[in-house]
């Protein structure tokens, strides 16, 4: 765990005039009852916060970047950006995970690495940077560090039924999805899944679940396909 939480200021390219709303974000549930702060010490209400600002925000950029998009597509693509795996890639990418607060059994238990609670924070974070420098620095953090790579998590967020649409449909191929190895302690396993196409490996995937790994495996396997031109742009 990282202590210097100006080393994450940097990172995010903002400085908070009040450093507990910081503190707060990064506090989980777990370690705030184990020091015995107030419950609303911890990240749980800047994290519902964050999760307003994130949807108006995302909602307005999206309604001025595709004008000839409907509804049903722009909300598709919003809940692409802001799901738990596009938001936990977002917080892995600034090793949000290393600064977090968390009990020692939350961290016996792998709870640094698991997704439900890196997004969770990377919402409180915005949640702070909401209430420490209003709307425009909130804005200015998502549309920097979520709304962008916009195709890419598209991709991600519907990997295995795009996957499936082009290797089934435009390609008539039968694919499947193997598991390779399975890792770690119950409370904290890690699967290693590839996916098959004509008995050779299109991609690979890792996660905390086989679903979670499977999905990046085909994410892998469609960018392999994407580079060939089998996968067009959608947006």
């Amino acid at each position: 765990m990282r202590n210097d939480i100006s080393e994450l200021e940097k990172l995010i390219g903002y400085e908070f005039k009040d450093k507990k709303l910081l503190k707060q974000a990064l506090t989980h549930s777990s370690y705030a009852n184990e020091q015995k702060i107030n419950r609303s010490g911890d990240y749980e209400r800047l994290e519902f916060l964050g999760d307003a600002v994130l949807e108006v925000v995302s909602s307005e950029f999206l309604f001025h970047k595709y004008p000839d998009l409907p509804e049903g597509k722009l909300t598709k693509l919003r809940a692409s950006m802001v799901c738990e795996p596009s938001l936990a890639i977002c917080a892995r990418d600034l090793d949000l995970g290393s600064y977090i607060l968390l009990g020692k059994g939350e961290e016996s238990t792998g709870g640094r690495n698991r997704e439900s609670i890196t997004s969770d924070v990377m919402e409180a974070i915005i949640g702070a940077i909401f209430l420490d420098g209003g709307m425009e620095k909130a804005k200015a953090h998502i549309e920097r560090f979520v709304l962008s790579d916009l195709e890419d998590k598209a991709l991600f967020y519907d990997s295995k039924s795009t996957l499936q649409e082009v290797l089934q449909g435009e390609l008539r191929k039968d694919f499947e999805y193997i598991l390779n190895a399975e890792r770690g302690p119950e409370h904290d396993k890690e699967f290693d899944v590839s996916v098959i196409v004509d008995g050779k490996v299109l991609g690979n995937g890792k996660g905390r679940t086989k679903k979670a790994a499977e999905q990046q495996a085909a994410y892998q396997a469609l960018l392999k396909l994407r580079d060939k031109g089998y996968v067009s742009k959608k947006y």
